[in-house]
């Protein structure tokens, strides 16, 4: 809208102006409909998002209506006054971005995605209490969070992590859930292999596994075996990092079941989620007498 707003005053570029404001306009639509679509979800409470999305749809429409007879009854006025014009824009755009980050702001949604099961993983960790739906999205971040510290990347192709036999067989070892993990230490990355076989709780465990990873590189109070772990990292020569993966399973398998339960106590959705997940999967075998990929 700003372009378009300022096009006029520069006649030269009017075109190549106009073309940049419509090519942003399709990608705010884009963003809007995956936004809205998620929404969307989280209000149909009753599986009943045929109706949900009609209802949106009419607000809207009704909304737009609204716009419209007012910009016509505006026109006149600012017509003949581009700093008028500009003003009454900043205006209503702050007025804008307010109203949706209070809207944003004052949702309480039961789903995890990374920054929430981040923010409800570490209190857990640190406070062996899970935080509720209500306090971690008080405490979810809107403005900041966008690069953390650690990249998780689930759902990778197979041939991103291993090139030969041996080296699936020391990325499963140790792995005994449908999902096998790479953590690369130098570029605090985590990249996990999905099964065919893995489901929404599966996925969740591998995510949390990923960011549990991210909390011994971080400071902070942690369960004894995780500081032990931390110290671990944190001295040098630096242990391989499948080494890590292997013992943070066999720490994941007393504390996600907790963790899990506790989620579910206090009513965060578990059976669905919102973490962002590759499409790829894979199927693998491995046995101490033959080795099959």
């Amino acid at each position: 809208m700003f372009l378009e707003i300022m096009a006029p005053i520069y006649p030269v570029c009017f075109t190549v102006t106009i073309c940049i404001s419509n090519l942003a306009k399709c990608v705010v639509s884009v963003a809007g409909g995956a936004t809205r679509a998620a929404l969307t979800m989280h209000q149909a409470r009753r599986n009943n998002m045929a109706d949900v999305s009609a209802k949106d749809s009419s607000q809207e429409t009704l909304v737009n209506l609204a716009g419209l007879l007012v910009s016509l009854l505006m026109l006149p006025l600012v017509s003949d006054c581009p700093s008028f014009s500009l003003g009454c824009f900043f205006l209503l755009t702050a007025l804008h971005i307010y109203a949706n980050y209070q809207a944003v702001h004052a949702l309480v949604l039961e789903t995890l995605n990374e920054g929430r099961l981040w923010l409800v993983l570490k209190h857990f960790l640190q406070r062996g209490e899970v935080l509720d739906p209500t306090s971690a999205n008080q405490m979810e971040p809107l403005w900041t969070g966008f690069w953390p510290s650690l990249s998780l990347s689930l759902g990778v192709p197979l041939h991103c992590l291993i090139s030969s036999v041996f080296e699936l067989q020391q990325l499963v070892e140790g792995h005994r859930e449908p999902y096998l993990l790479h953590w690369d230490q130098s570029q605090n990355r985590v990249q996990v292999v999905l099964s065919q076989m893995a489901g929404p709780e599966t996925i969740l465990r591998a995510a949390t596994h990923g960011l549990v990873l991210r909390a011994l590189r971080e400071d902070g109070p942690l369960p004894r075996e995780l500081e032990e772990l931390r110290n671990q990292v944190r001295a040098g020569p630096k242990k391989e990092s499948w080494v890590i993966v292997k013992e943070t399973h066999q720490v994941l398998d007393k504390l996600f079941p907790k963790f899990l339960k506790g989620l579910q106590d206090v009513g965060w959705k578990t059976e669905k989620h919102q973490l962002e997940v590759d499409e790829w999967r894979a199927t693998w075998f491995l046995s101490p007498e033959k080795k099959v990929l």
